[in-house]
């Protein structure tokens, strides 16, 4: 009996896509492979974003995709999930930088700001033309943003605000032209401070930010924080439409589900070239593909990759409908990012020594996604956050 021709997937959602949404997912996969990929490895090498692509990334409608109108495509929740995981097939880095302009930067604007500030900004970021960053996460204040130390006081009725406070672990904060603020605001005739957001603009004084180096992970992505020291941001600069937690976490909830596409991006990736490796590589007279232990390894990637790229498209469904809540999107999240951990952790190994050359993309792959599966929600936060939600029952405060 003649060998079966292999197929290196076995499930596929194609059929479950609109046609506009086809297009967009191979439009996005080509402009990667095209331009991407030729400079990832020596931008991560060098510890490098590659600057020149960002005017690409606005071409291709990336930026601000998945909002509507102010010079945004619009995209569908499906459509905005491919190009993540194309992205993120590519480098996690590169998916970063897009995730946080559209999901962190430009979404609390469009979603909360004022008219002007959204005429302002939004057609600005959506062409590259401003560059965004989201300040929530503090030295002491990661899991528990409740507790920032970041603070804004009125100066008298109807006056502007003075921030002070320390914003880390913030991309693209070195070459943004705008922060998005989260601080605990005391308005003039209030005792009682609640968190309010602020849109912070390059060029005011006391405010700065620092680049971070010495990063071994997320090295294409640029990463640095926001020193606050007694600025005074005008009050048109506050978001009117939020206050509390609720407008930081519904930031962040936007910018999990596009995580949880892109988890697939790099599961797919570093299977697909462990999958290849190990048919072409020989050892013992014959190709290690055909050893029991080698196809174990990409039976339990590949199912694991459907499994993962099926969710996401559900949920994709269900936030078009309407009818996705948060902590699906911390399922969405949790489980795809650890699914792609793990991939990049067994293709490593099925390389052997090649698996740590730059060359062959798995390790870097497998340095980035040990951030990606603590930032935004570390994996133990979403686990005890959907365990709530199981048993009405929390864990943590």
């Amino acid at each position: 009996m003649p060998a079966p021709e292999p197929r290196p997937y076995l499930v596929s959602i194609d059929h479950l896509l609109e046609e506009d949404e086809r297009l967009i997912w191979s439009s996005a996969h080509d402009f990667c492979q095209t331009k991407v990929l030729p400079v990832i490895e020596a931008h991560y090498e060098a510890g490098t974003f590659p600057k020149q692509l960002i005017g690409e990334f606005a071409e291709m409608g990336f930026l601000g995709c998945s909002l509507e109108g102010y010079g945004c495509a619009g995209l569908g929740p499906v459509a905005y999930g491919a190009i993540m995981l194309e992205l993120e097939r590519v480098d996690s880095g590169i998916r970063s930088f897009c995730s946080v302009q559209t999901a962190l930067a430009m979404y609390p604007i469009w979603a909360y700001g004022s008219e002007e500030q959204k005429q302002r900004w939004l057609p600005k970021m959506a062409t590259a033309e401003a560059i965004g960053c989201f300040g929530l996460t503090e030295p002491n204040s990661g899991s528990d943003p409740g507790s920032m130390r970041t603070h804004a006081k009125q100066q008298g009725p109807g006056g502007d605000f003075v921030l002070n406070g320390q914003k880390m672990w913030i991309t693209n904060s070195p070459i943004a032209d705008l922060a998005v603020v989260w601080a605990k605001t005391l308005e003039h005739g209030s005792e009682t401070p609640v968190i309010r957001g602020f849109i912070v603009e390059r060029g005011m004084k006391g405010f700065s930010t620092p680049e971070t180096h010495g990063k071994l992970s997320l090295r294409a992505s640029i990463t640095g924080e926001l020193v606050l020291d007694e600025v005074v941001v005008p009050k048109d600069n506050m978001l009117p439409g939020v206050r509390g937690l609720k407008g930081p976490l519904s930031c962040l909830t936007q910018a999990r589900y596009g995580i949880g596409w892109g988890g697939v991006g790099a599961a797919m990736d570093v299977y697909e070239r462990a999958r290849r490796y190990t048919m072409e590589r020989v050892q013992f007279g014959k190709p290690i593909a055909g050893f029991q232990l080698t196809q174990q390894k990409l039976v339990e990637m590949h199912d694991e990759i459907a499994k993962g790229l099926l969710l996401a498209h559900h949920f994709g469904r269900l936030k078009q409908a309407g009818k996705l809540d948060p902590v699906q999107v911390s399922m969405l999240k949790r489980e795809n990012v650890q699914l792609a951990r793990n991939c990049a952790r067994t293709a490593r190994t099925m390389l052997g020594g090649n698996g740590i050359m730059g060359e062959f993309h798995i390790m870097r792959h497998l340095c980035n996604l040990e951030t990606v599966y603590t930032y935004e929600g570390t994996h133990e936060i979403h686990t005890l956050a959907i365990g709530r939600a199981l048993t009405g029952l929390a864990a943590f405060s």
